[in-house]
């Protein structure tokens, strides 16, 4: 039903309800080390310096799944993704943590199957049992060019063009972004008209967003919690949907109501709602 629907989302405090990074070091009690280091480095290497701290003091890789299994994450916000998966969208992550605490957080909430595409900084466990974590762009050989303000290590609005470059040469897509950082300013500016953005409200996105509203071609549709998250999401997926079928693409109907009968009610609704077509 939705196959023609791309969501892009960021993954600290959109997915889960923090920031991964300062979650797994505050939970074993790095904060005051990090603290002391972060001034001296970009916070992608000290991500990386701290896991080879908390090595050498002990902790094992299983007590960071441990701590990465307790990361808040509102349960709407589960049900919405495994629901938007079950339609057919098309669903892909941009995120500057880490694919190795965005993997197992989501494996252990039964969602990585959701995903079609991780965007990230690379991590993985060494053959010492030390959890290694680089950059998504290499920043140490040469800057990825963004005049906007992104990290030195990743331009999520490089990985939107990467996207949008992929999904021309299908037929068109339609592409909901949702974020909550300065980082998701830049893929705010690449969407095009058509397209939706979904910036957290009063997080620092939403602020450049209402500052910048002229830059911005995709409509925007602001979120604030794991409820309007869930709502604002599944009203654009119908919306966009709706649209199609109305376009002339009718045989999409029929998966609709299929699809509809194993999506939770409060789903289901708003696509009840909004695919009741006169006749």
């Amino acid at each position: 039903m939705a196959a023609g629907i791309v969501v892009i989302f960021d993954f600290d405090k959109t997915i889960i309800d923090c920031d991964s990074d300062n979650w797994v070091v505050d939970e074993l009690g790095a904060s005051e080390l990090f603290n002391q280091l972060l001034p001296t480095m970009p916070w992608n290497s000290l991500m990386d310096r701290m896991m080879t701290e908390l090595h050498s003091q002990g902790t094992k890789i299983e007590d960071i799944v441990a701590v990465l299994k307790r990361t808040p994450i509102h349960p709407r916000i589960i049900q919405a993704i495994k629901s938007a998966h079950s339609l057919g969208c098309d669903l892909r992550i941009v995120s500057d943590a880490n694919v190795f605490f965005i993997e197992t957080i989501l494996e252990h909430h039964g969602l990585r199957e959701c995903f079609s595409e991780i965007n990230t900084n690379p991590g993985f466990v060494d053959e010492e049992g030390r959890l290694r974590i680089f950059p998504h762009h290499d920043f140490t050989k040469s800057p990825h060019g963004c005049d906007h303000p992104c990290p030195p290590n990743m331009c999520k609005g490089i990985v939107i063009e990467r996207i949008q470059a992929s999904l021309s040469m299908e037929e068109k897509k339609t592409i909901i972004y949702l974020g909550d950082g300065i980082g998701d300013f830049c893929p705010s500016l690449k969407l095009g008209d058509g397209d939706y953005v979904m910036p957290r409200k009063n997080f620092p996105v939403w602020d450049l967003i209402c500052k910048n509203r002229r830059l911005i071609k995709a409509e925007v549709c602001e979120w604030s919690n794991g409820e309007e998250f869930e709502h604002v999401l599944f009203h654009l997926i119908s919306r966009i949907s709706m649209s199609k079928i109305n376009s002339g693409n009718t045989s999409q109907l029929y998966s609709v109501d299929c699809k509809l009968q194993t999506t939770p009610g409060a789903v289901r609704e708003t696509f009840s709602q909004a695919i009741s077509i006169p006749h």
